[in-house]
Protein backbone atom coordinates (compact mmCIF):
# COMPACT_ATOMS: atom_id res chain seq x y z
CA UNK A 1 0.00 0.00 0.00
CA UNK A 2 1.11 3.29 -1.18
CA UNK A 3 0.41 6.50 1.26
CA UNK A 4 -0.93 10.22 -0.04
CA UNK A 5 -0.42 13.07 1.99
CA UNK A 6 -2.48 15.99 0.40
CA UNK A 7 -1.36 19.57 1.74
CA UNK A 8 -2.70 21.77 -1.48
CA UNK A 9 -5.53 24.80 -1.12
CA UNK A 10 -5.27 28.27 -0.36
CA UNK A 11 -5.79 28.04 2.78
CA UNK A 12 -8.63 30.80 3.65
CA UNK A 13 -10.06 30.56 6.64
CA UNK A 14 -6.27 30.79 7.59
CA UNK A 15 -5.45 34.33 6.69
CA UNK A 16 -3.13 36.20 6.99
CA UNK A 17 -1.27 33.05 8.41
CA UNK A 18 -1.75 31.55 4.52
CA UNK A 19 -0.90 35.09 2.92
CA UNK A 20 2.78 34.02 2.57
CA UNK A 21 3.21 30.04 2.94
CA UNK A 22 1.16 27.47 2.81
CA UNK A 23 -1.60 26.36 5.93
CA UNK A 24 0.38 22.70 6.27
CA UNK A 25 3.28 24.34 7.06
CA UNK A 26 2.58 26.43 10.21
CA UNK A 27 3.15 25.16 13.59
CA UNK A 28 1.17 22.76 15.41
CA UNK A 29 3.27 22.84 18.54
CA UNK A 30 6.52 22.12 17.87
CA UNK A 31 6.04 20.66 14.57
CA UNK A 32 5.21 21.67 10.86
CA UNK A 33 1.38 20.59 10.15
CA UNK A 34 2.70 18.60 8.01
CA UNK A 35 4.58 16.39 9.82
CA UNK A 36 1.77 14.96 11.65
CA UNK A 37 0.11 12.88 8.60
CA UNK A 38 3.37 12.03 7.50
CA UNK A 39 3.67 10.07 10.33
CA UNK A 40 0.41 8.83 10.53
CA UNK A 41 1.44 6.96 7.46
CA UNK A 42 4.68 5.76 8.62
CA UNK A 43 3.31 4.24 12.23
CA UNK A 44 1.22 2.55 9.96
CA UNK A 45 4.16 0.82 8.62
CA UNK A 46 3.18 3.01 4.82
CA UNK A 47 7.06 4.38 3.54
CA UNK A 48 5.93 4.98 -0.01
CA UNK A 49 4.47 8.20 0.30
CA UNK A 50 3.73 10.86 -2.00
CA UNK A 51 2.69 14.66 -0.93
CA UNK A 52 0.19 16.72 -2.88
CA UNK A 53 0.47 20.20 -2.75
CA UNK A 54 0.28 23.29 -4.50
CA UNK A 55 0.10 27.16 -4.22
CA UNK A 56 3.29 29.66 -3.95
CA UNK A 57 5.17 27.45 -1.59
CA UNK A 58 5.46 24.46 -2.97
CA UNK A 59 9.10 24.51 -2.98
CA UNK A 60 9.06 24.75 0.94
CA UNK A 61 8.13 21.15 1.04
CA UNK A 62 11.16 19.92 -0.50
CA UNK A 63 13.02 22.32 1.48
CA UNK A 64 11.72 21.53 4.69
CA UNK A 65 10.97 17.72 4.38
CA UNK A 66 14.09 16.58 1.54
CA UNK A 67 13.43 12.84 0.56
CA UNK A 68 11.84 12.13 4.38
CA UNK A 69 14.71 11.56 6.19
CA UNK A 70 13.37 12.74 9.68
CA UNK A 71 10.69 10.14 9.21
CA UNK A 72 12.94 7.10 8.54
CA UNK A 73 12.06 7.06 4.93
CA UNK A 74 14.70 6.89 2.15
CA UNK A 75 12.73 8.61 -0.77
CA UNK A 76 9.98 10.88 -0.55
CA UNK A 77 7.75 11.71 -3.74
CA UNK A 78 5.88 15.00 -4.75
CA UNK A 79 3.69 16.49 -7.19
CA UNK A 80 1.48 20.04 -7.33
CA UNK A 81 -2.02 20.46 -7.92
CA UNK A 82 -3.23 23.50 -9.36
CA UNK A 83 -5.56 25.86 -8.15
CA UNK A 84 -8.64 23.97 -5.79
CA UNK A 85 -9.90 21.59 -7.61
CA UNK A 86 -11.19 19.46 -4.38
CA UNK A 87 -9.65 16.62 -2.60
CA UNK A 88 -11.04 14.23 -5.61
CA UNK A 89 -9.24 15.93 -7.83
CA UNK A 90 -5.97 16.30 -5.70
CA UNK A 91 -6.23 12.61 -5.22
CA UNK A 92 -5.91 11.81 -9.16
CA UNK A 93 -2.84 12.97 -9.33
CA UNK A 94 -1.25 10.06 -7.94
CA UNK A 95 -2.54 8.07 -10.30
CA UNK A 96 1.12 7.20 -11.81
CA UNK A 97 2.47 7.45 -8.52
CA UNK A 98 -0.07 4.30 -7.01
CA UNK A 99 0.41 2.50 -10.25
CA UNK A 100 -2.34 0.38 -9.57
CA UNK A 101 -1.77 -0.22 -5.79
CA UNK A 102 -3.94 0.50 -3.30
CA UNK A 103 -3.40 3.99 -1.12
CA UNK A 104 -4.38 5.54 2.09
CA UNK A 105 -4.90 8.99 2.00
CA UNK A 106 -4.36 11.36 4.45
CA UNK A 107 -5.55 15.02 4.71
CA UNK A 108 -2.82 17.19 5.44
CA UNK A 109 -4.34 19.07 8.84
CA UNK A 110 -5.57 16.27 10.12
CA UNK A 111 -3.88 15.24 13.57
CA UNK A 112 -4.27 11.89 15.55
CA UNK A 113 -3.15 10.79 18.98
CA UNK A 114 -2.73 7.17 18.50
CA UNK A 115 -2.12 5.06 14.43
CA UNK A 116 -4.30 3.60 12.07
CA UNK A 117 -2.24 0.41 11.98
CA UNK A 118 -5.24 -1.63 12.82
CA UNK A 119 -7.29 0.02 10.00
CA UNK A 120 -4.45 -0.55 7.72
CA UNK A 121 -3.62 -4.05 8.36
CA UNK A 122 -7.92 -4.98 8.33
CA UNK A 123 -8.13 -3.34 4.66
CA UNK A 124 -5.18 -5.16 3.53
CA UNK A 125 -6.94 -8.25 4.61
CA UNK A 126 -10.41 -6.87 2.60
CA UNK A 127 -8.75 -6.89 -0.70
CA UNK A 128 -10.44 -3.88 -2.88
CA UNK A 129 -13.24 -1.43 -2.07
CA UNK A 130 -12.33 1.22 0.43
CA UNK A 131 -12.24 1.95 3.73
CA UNK A 132 -12.86 4.97 5.51
CA UNK A 133 -11.97 6.31 9.49
CA UNK A 134 -14.64 7.27 11.64
CA UNK A 135 -14.52 9.48 15.25
CA UNK A 136 -17.99 10.34 16.92
CA UNK A 137 -18.32 13.80 17.73
CA UNK A 138 -20.65 16.35 19.70
CA UNK A 139 -20.95 18.30 16.07
CA UNK A 140 -21.37 16.16 12.92
CA UNK A 141 -23.46 18.49 11.01
CA UNK A 142 -19.84 20.45 10.35
CA UNK A 143 -18.50 17.24 8.49
CA UNK A 144 -19.60 14.68 6.10
CA UNK A 145 -21.62 12.30 7.83
CA UNK A 146 -22.20 8.25 7.28
CA UNK A 147 -25.71 6.91 8.02
CA UNK A 148 -24.69 3.50 9.75
CA UNK A 149 -26.19 -0.50 9.51
CA UNK A 150 -24.58 -1.90 11.91
CA UNK A 151 -21.43 -2.87 10.32
CA UNK A 152 -22.82 -1.17 6.71
CA UNK A 153 -21.56 2.45 4.83
CA UNK A 154 -25.68 2.97 3.77
CA UNK A 155 -24.45 6.26 2.85
CA UNK A 156 -22.29 9.32 3.33
CA UNK A 157 -24.02 13.48 2.99
CA UNK A 158 -21.59 16.31 3.84
CA UNK A 159 -22.64 19.05 6.37
CA UNK A 160 -26.12 17.73 6.82
CA UNK A 161 -28.78 19.95 8.90
CA UNK A 162 -30.09 16.88 10.38
CA UNK A 163 -27.06 14.18 10.73
CA UNK A 164 -28.04 10.32 10.82
CA UNK A 165 -25.33 9.42 13.25
CA UNK A 166 -23.01 11.59 15.27
CA UNK A 167 -19.97 10.11 13.50
CA UNK A 168 -17.37 12.38 11.44
CA UNK A 169 -16.08 10.71 8.23
CA UNK A 170 -12.28 12.24 8.89
CA UNK A 171 -9.62 13.10 6.45
CA UNK A 172 -7.93 9.25 6.05
CA UNK A 173 -9.66 6.85 3.14
CA UNK A 174 -8.17 3.79 1.33
CA UNK A 175 -8.83 3.24 -2.05
CA UNK A 176 -8.36 0.47 -4.13
CA UNK A 177 -6.87 1.14 -7.97
CA UNK A 178 -10.67 1.94 -9.01
CA UNK A 179 -10.62 4.90 -7.22
CA UNK A 180 -9.53 6.99 -10.31
CA UNK A 181 -11.95 5.79 -13.15
CA UNK A 182 -14.35 6.91 -10.51
CA UNK A 183 -12.92 10.13 -10.31
CA UNK A 184 -13.09 10.33 -14.09
CA UNK A 185 -16.76 9.95 -13.82
CA UNK A 186 -17.32 13.21 -11.12
CA UNK A 187 -18.67 16.10 -12.08
CA UNK A 188 -17.72 19.46 -10.26
CA UNK A 189 -19.90 19.93 -7.10
CA UNK A 190 -21.65 23.56 -6.49
CA UNK A 191 -18.74 24.94 -4.97
CA UNK A 192 -16.86 23.89 -8.20
CA UNK A 193 -14.44 21.31 -6.45
CA UNK A 194 -14.51 17.24 -7.31
CA UNK A 195 -15.64 15.92 -3.59
CA UNK A 196 -14.25 13.26 -2.36
CA UNK A 197 -17.82 11.93 -0.72
CA UNK A 198 -19.11 11.59 -4.33
CA UNK A 199 -15.81 9.30 -4.41
CA UNK A 200 -17.34 7.55 -0.98
CA UNK A 201 -20.79 6.83 -2.13
CA UNK A 202 -19.15 5.73 -5.37
CA UNK A 203 -17.86 2.74 -3.41
CA UNK A 204 -20.94 2.75 -0.86
CA UNK A 205 -23.60 1.95 -4.14
CA UNK A 206 -21.05 -0.67 -5.35
CA UNK A 207 -20.97 -2.57 -1.67
CA UNK A 208 -17.28 -1.93 -1.56
CA UNK A 209 -16.99 0.41 2.03
CA UNK A 210 -16.07 -0.43 5.06
CA UNK A 211 -15.01 1.80 8.00
CA UNK A 212 -13.43 1.53 11.32
CA UNK A 213 -13.69 3.86 14.12
CA UNK A 214 -10.46 5.73 15.32
CA UNK A 215 -9.22 5.38 18.89
CA UNK A 216 -8.10 8.21 20.86
CA UNK A 217 -8.55 11.86 19.57
CA UNK A 218 -8.60 13.30 16.01
CA UNK A 219 -8.70 17.13 14.92
CA UNK A 220 -7.97 19.22 11.97
CA UNK A 221 -6.21 22.32 11.84
CA UNK A 222 -8.02 24.12 9.15
CA UNK A 223 -9.22 27.16 11.26
CA UNK A 224 -7.72 29.36 13.72
CA UNK A 225 -9.79 27.50 16.45
CA UNK A 226 -9.21 23.95 15.65
CA UNK A 227 -5.37 25.02 14.91
CA UNK A 228 -4.82 26.34 18.91
CA UNK A 229 -7.11 22.81 19.81
CA UNK A 230 -4.89 20.84 18.03
CA UNK A 231 -1.64 22.40 19.59
CA UNK A 232 -2.86 22.26 22.84
CA UNK A 233 -3.85 18.59 22.91
CA UNK A 234 -0.25 18.23 21.48
CA UNK A 235 1.15 19.57 24.08
CA UNK A 236 -0.89 18.13 26.67
CA UNK A 237 -0.91 14.49 25.59
CA UNK A 238 2.59 14.34 24.21
CA UNK A 239 3.90 14.45 20.14
CA UNK A 240 5.75 11.36 21.35
CA UNK A 241 2.55 9.29 21.90
CA UNK A 242 1.66 9.43 17.62
CA UNK A 243 5.22 7.24 17.74
CA UNK A 244 5.95 3.51 17.54
CA UNK A 245 8.78 1.74 18.43
CA UNK A 246 10.34 0.09 15.41
CA UNK A 247 9.33 -3.55 16.15
CA UNK A 248 5.78 -2.30 16.27
CA UNK A 249 5.75 -0.70 12.82
CA UNK A 250 7.36 -3.70 11.21
CA UNK A 251 4.95 -6.12 12.80
CA UNK A 252 2.48 -3.80 10.77
CA UNK A 253 3.73 -4.16 7.46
Amino acid sequence: MKGVVLAGGLGTRLRPLTAVTNKHLLPVFNQPMIYYPIQTLVNAGITDIMVVTGGNSAGDFLRLLGNGKAFGLKHLNYTYQEGEGGIADALSLVEHFAAKEPVCVVLGDNIIEGNIASAVRAYRHQGSGAKIILKKVTDPQRFGVPELDGSNVVSIEEKPADPKSDYAVIGIYMFDGEVYDIIRTLKPSGRGEMEITDVNNAYIARGDMTWEELDGWWTDAGTFESLLYASDLVARTGANKMQLTQEEVGANV
